[in-house]
This record gives structure tokens, sequence and C-alpha cells, in this order.
């Protein structure tokens, strides 16, 4: 079976220019009909012109990209996708990065993408656990000074309304409904039964 290249060209958005991906590209793969592309963010794998091509390459055949984070935004991807491609033999040469460019006989193309392949699959994935840990650790560390400075987490508590004491005793005298409460201080059923659990919880009726 001949083996085919493909080239994959993206941006963020729909009024950005391909061009400049396109014309360095196009020096490696002439058909148009064999380079893929996509407008749109790389935030995830979820776009037409990546899946096709990932249907598309079959094993022997070479991807070229102008650069590796044409692939996507996100690093845990970046290296699933390298890993998929490794796994169906298929050749990543990527413009900005000299070492994957390197052509010579068959047996030295494949050792070299080899170990370029592994190389990028382990950096990416050491980079996007420590991104994964460092998000985590800010999250904690911007929890903990928000708790210093009194910043209170969890559900927030209503204050019962000025006139809701006179309101409580007015309903529980079956003087006004549980609904014209609601409507007055704007609250949900919900929220009205367990204002009056609280109520009751904090308040001694002798």
């Amino acid at each position: 079976m001949e083996h085919k290249s493909f080239a994959y060209a993206r941006v963020s958005s729909r009024d950005q220019n391909l061009a400049r991906q396109l014309e360095s590209l196009k020096r490696y793969v002439p058909d148009d009909r064999d380079i893929f592309v996509d407008k749109q963010s790389g935030k995830n794998t979820d776009r037409p012109g990546l899946q096709l091509l990932l249907h598309s390459l079959r094993s022997g055949d070479t991807l070229y990209l102008h650069s590796l984070d044409r692939l996507g935004r996100n690093k845990e991807d970046i290296k699933n996708i390298l890993r998929e491609l490794k796994e169906k033999k298929v050749i990543v040469r990527i413009l900005d990065l000299p070492t994957s460019m390197v052509t010579a006989d068959d047996e030295v193309t494949g050792a070299t993408m080899e170990m370029v392949n592994n190389l990028l699959i382990e950096v990416l994935g050491y980079v996007a656990e420590m991104e994964r840990k460092n998000i985590r650790k800010r999250q904690e560390e911007g929890i903990e000074l928000a708790k210093e400075n009194g910043v209170k987490f969890g559900r927030k508590k209503l204050a019962w309304p000025e006139t809701w004491e006179e309101d409580y005793l007015c309903w529980r005298n079956k003087g006004c409904t549980a609904m014209s409460l609601i409507k007055k201080y704007g609250w949900t059923s919900t929220t009205f039964y367990r204002k009056v659990k609280e109520w009751n919880n904090n308040v001694d009726f002798k």
C-alpha cells in the first residue's frame, strides 16, 4: 500500500488567517485535499478537521504540522493524539521542531522518530500533570487566603427579614398563608420552609 503525506493546520477563530501555515505545509503536502484544517479553539479534540484527519491516517503515512500546539491547547490531548499516531505507526513531522524533520534511510528515520515521539509523549505527560498539580495548589492557596480574610464557603444562609417574626406568628396562627409570605419575600417554597425550621430551632416557644 502506498504511503501518503498529510498535513493539519489550525487557527483559534474564523477571523484568523491560515495562510502562513498553509504556505509552509504545501511544500511537503502539495495536494490541498490532503491538508486538513480547523478554525476553532484547540481546547479539546472535538474538531471536524482533526477527526477526519485521524480517521484518514494509515500505518506508514506521514503527518506534517507547522507546530505542535496546532494539535491542541491541552497538553493531555496532544499527548493522547501522539500516542494514537505512534500506535498507528504514523510519522509525525513538526516544521518548527528540526529533529522531527530528519530524513535518512528508513531504519534511521524510524529510530529517530520513535525517539522523538516517545520523548514528546513523556514530556507532555509530565507537563500536563504538573499543570494539574499547580492548578490544584493555586485553588487550595486561594481558598486558604480567602478564609483568612473572612470569606466563608458553602451555601449562604438568608437572614430573617425585619418583619419575619410578626409574619411567622401570623402564618403559625393561620392568619396568613405560606404562599402569601413566599411571594412577599420573593423566596421559593423550599427556602420558606427551611427558614421556618431554622427559626423553630432558634426560638424557644413557651
